[in-house]
């Protein structure tokens, strides 16, 4: 193909599955309608209980809203996408697939940073929490968090939109950055090195927060009694899980992204596209749902109608 601009892309990581797309399609829509409806229970849980309008509950609100906006852009696509014959996305709407899964990605990392300063600052310096960490302060940084990432995704769209490209095709069920930046007929070093730099910064920023507060709070838990090992530990695992989830949905994305897939069966490559952006929309409800006890008995008490 040799053009400089293509009216669609064809998402190729489909297989012809022929019958088995109505099953594909049942079973896709039942896990979308989980999470919708986990993510928004679990948010009104919090908007509803007075008691849980905190900073650390705060930051899961903005977390499960977040759950919400990635696999919105995930799901309504894919469904379509599983019912066609032909896997055509417009470039425009490929375009704010793009945005929406970047951003999506940017706020998962900054809510994880800024839960992670919040852990620290309860467990090590507890006298001071209520002053360095309220509500005002978390509302910021919330902002922050999402501002931040619209920024980032804005820019990696600024960098991808405006290549001339020579092709169409994606080996993935969504459209991703690096996979249109794959496509230009011109070089696109500079736009791939400056992705891959935003990326890497944003990411290695992150990490190196969310890794000095949990040295931080096991410096804490080495030298502090059993009581406060347990209570450190149980606040904490939830957190913790959610990150190496995640941590690992994103090592997904990137060998799907930066690696030749083509010659891959087509259930790994819908497994590695699927993963990124559906199982930490699954993985969270169910974690902080269950495992912390405050959420645990507020929802108890709101599903009996009980205040």
């Amino acid at each position: 193909m040799n053009v400089t601009h293509v009216p669609y892309f064809t998402l190729a990581a489909y297989g012809d599955i022929g019958q088995l797309r109505y099953v594909c399609f049942v079973f896709v829509l039942c896990v979308y309608v989980f999470i919708v409806g986990a993510n928004v229970f679990l948010i009104v849980v919090i908007c509803v209980n007075r008691s849980l309008h905190e900073p650390m509950y705060m930051f899961l609100c903005s977390l499960f809203v977040n759950e919400l906006y990635g696999s919105t852009g995930l799901f309504p696509l894919l469904l379509v996408q599983i019912l066609s014959d032909v896997h055509s996305v417009p470039a425009s709407l490929c375009f704010l697939q793009i945005f929406c899964v970047y951003m999506y990605a940017g706020v998962e990392f900054f809510n994880l940073t800024v839960m992670s300063y919040d852990r620290y600052v309860a467990i090590c310096h507890p006298l001071q929490y209520s002053t360095r960490v309220t509500p005002q302060r978390a509302a910021a940084l919330i902002a922050v968090c999402w501002s931040s990432s619209c920024l980032i995704s804005v820019s990696l769209i600024s960098l991808s939109a405006p290549l001339p490209l020579c092709g169409n095709l994606i080996n993935k069920v969504y459209c991703g950055y690096h996979s249109v930046v794959k496509l230009s007929c011109s070089n696109s070093s500079v736009s791939n090195f400056l992705g891959i730099m935003i990326s890497c910064l944003s990411v290695s920023v992150t990490l190196a927060l969310i890794l000095f507060s949990y040295l931080r709070i096991l410096q804490v838990c080495l030298s502090g009694c059993k009581q406060s090992r347990a209570k450190a530990l149980s606040t904490c695992t939830p957190h913790l899980a959610s990150l190496i989830n995640f941590s690992f949905g994103c090592v997904f994305e990137v060998l799907q992204s930066r690696f030749n897939m083509s010659r891959a069966p087509s259930g790994l490559r819908i497994f590695l596209s699927l993963y990124f952006l559906s199982c930490q929309p699954l993985f969270n409800p169910l974690l902080y749902g269950l495992r912390m006890s405050r959420i645990h008995h507020s929802c108890r008490r709101l599903l009996a109608g009980r205040k």
